[in-house]
């Protein structure tokens, strides 16, 4: 072998190595979260007086859900004389006058409802919480996203784990109320559960740190002033805080069987806005506190498992890297010879990979124990989104490395509950740049490694290769279809039933 080649083969195998290293580690998530499954979070008692609970429902642009979300929350059963509302509304557009009019009818009914709004938005949602602190009348804080329905008893399933004085957080599970609307809906409604399920359970009651996500949640007001309050350095404001406040010595619960529905982004650059400000706002918060995580006192299983989580987004670039690379590689092992890629390159490929497959799995088993072998017909292409997803998270990644900062984009709701609602002549659509070009590319160049692959009999990479073509063409070609598509070819590529 030449030179060139043999860096090309140890650049590559070192990226896949530390591919499975993470694979293995979602095996650990799912035998901590076996080994503690029973042990469901039970309130330490409940309160006599019930205490005064502020709800808090940050807004920006959200024309077509604010009302039902306004109605939603006001229907919550709790006390009227403990209960406050506040609509942080930095909204610019119709908006505005659809909120004050919801603010206005409810509070003619008796209901402390007040609306705030910012001219200009200085620290975007994390802004318009921390204003909205300064003036709430709670103890306890509650926060929505505008994509969410709360069910009435919200509150009176979440507030008496706050009879332990050293609990800051309880976190419900997000529900899902349009999953069925299209392939990429049940697809994020499957990567959400295991997120839910699997990694907060299994961090929750492993002893480890997990994260608010910034909506469907309860804080205690003195632990988020005490973790340091709301800060806008990163884009993930909720993980930031999050890990601040657990760093003081505040625990957190996650209650797996509370469930806040909401809707899911039906719309592939919604989808991926959402990601990039995940995936930017997640290695923000790894550069800002992993220091102080490692210096602190906390126990070695709490630092390794905030590492995993807060680095995870660090797979995106390997993943790019690794797709450039894996048609190169695969000829020079062709070359080599068949045993040698047999025995080394699908064993790694497999440790990657069949994880993510067992993550997602035990997850719908535990969800949906009467339905979950139905839903294994999505985790291929399931697998295959993740792949796709690279070239956007991976532009997020480096963007926090190299502190590119960026405007807080929220995902855009079109309020889309059935199969019948139509959003592609709705406001707030996103355009789409160069990226989805890159990932068509992509996606042709594995068509092609993938003919080269059948050509010389390569049939044990066959199926990885799939995984890497489908999931760039399919992400870069629903972007494209609907930014420019007509609504019939846009259902045709989502996937969406007629």
């Amino acid at each position: 072998m030449t030179v060139v080649e043999t860096l090309i083969l140890a650049l590559y195998f070192f990226v896949l190595l530390i591919l499975a290293v993470y694979g293995w580690h979602r095996y650990y998530l799912v035998y901590i979260y076996m080994k503690h499954k029973h042990e469901q979070p039970v309130p330490k008692g409940t309160f006599d007086d019930l205490p005064v609970v502020t709800i808090q429902l940050p807004l920006y642009n959200e024309m077509y859900v604010v009302d039902r979300l306004i109605d939603a929350v006001c229907q919550i059963d709790y006390p009227r004389e403990k209960l406050e509302i506040q609509v942080l509304d930095d909204s610019t557009d119709e908006t505005r006058q659809i909120t004050q009019l919801a603010v206005r009818r409810h509070a003619l009914r008796g209901i402390d409802i007040k609306y705030l709004h910012r001219e200009d938005r200085p620290g975007y949602k994390a802004g318009a919480l921390d204003e909205g602190l300064k003036v709430c009348r709670g103890e306890f804080v509650a926060i929505f996203d505008a994509d969410f329905i709360p069910k009435p008893d919200f509150l009176m399933r979440s507030v008496h784990y706050f009879t332990d004085a050293k609990v800051a957080l309880v976190q419900a599970r997000w529900g899902h109320i349009n999953e069925d609307y299209s392939l990429l809906t049940k697809i994020q409604a499957v990567l959400l559960d295991a997120h839910f399920v699997l990694e907060h359970g299994s961090r929750n009651r492993g002893g480890c740190f997990f994260n608010f996500n910034g909506t469907a949640g309860i804080w205690r007001k003195d632990a988020i002033a005490d973790g340091g309050g709301w800060q806008h350095d990163t884009l993930t404001e909720d993980l930031d805080l999050s890990y601040r406040t657990q760093l003081r010595g505040w625990q957190f619960v996650f209650v797996q069987d509370h469930v806040a529905p909401a809707e899911l982004p039906v719309e592939m650059n919604a989808f991926k806005s959402q990601q990039h400000r995940w995936a930017k706002g997640s290695i923000q918060t790894f550069m800002k506190l992993m220091p102080r995580i490692l210096q602190s006192d906390q126990p070695f299983k709490v630092k390794a498992e905030a590492f995993f989580h807060l680095s995870a987004n660090f797979n995106y670039p390997l993943m790019v890297v690794l797709s450039v690379l894996m048609g190169p590689s695969m000829v020079i092992r062709y070359n080599m010879g068949w045993y040698e890629m047999l025995l080394i390159d699908i064993p790694l490929f497999f440790a990657a990979t069949a994880s993510v497959a067992n993550f997602y799995m035990v997850c719908q088993r535990e969800l949906y124990p009467q339905t979950w072998t139905e839903r294994l017909k999505y985790l291929p292409i399931l697998m295959s989104i993740g792949i796709g997803l690279a070239v956007n998270n991976t532009k997020a990644v480096l963007e926090a490395l190299f502190h590119q900062p960026s405007e807080f984009v929220r995902t855009p709701k079109y309020a889309v509950e059935t199969n019948g609602d139509e959003w592609s002549q709705k406001k707030y659509r996103q355009s789409v740049a160069v990226q989805p070009m890159i990932e068509l590319a992509l996606g042709l160049y594995f068509t092609g490694t993938l003919f080269y692959a059948l050509a010389n009999g390569i049939y044990g990479t066959v199926p990885f290769l799939m995984l890497f073509q489908v999931g760039f063409l399919y992400t870069g070609m629903l972007s494209l279809f609907q930014q420019y598509g007509g609504d019939s070819a846009v259902a045709v590529v989502q996937g969406k039933e007629a």
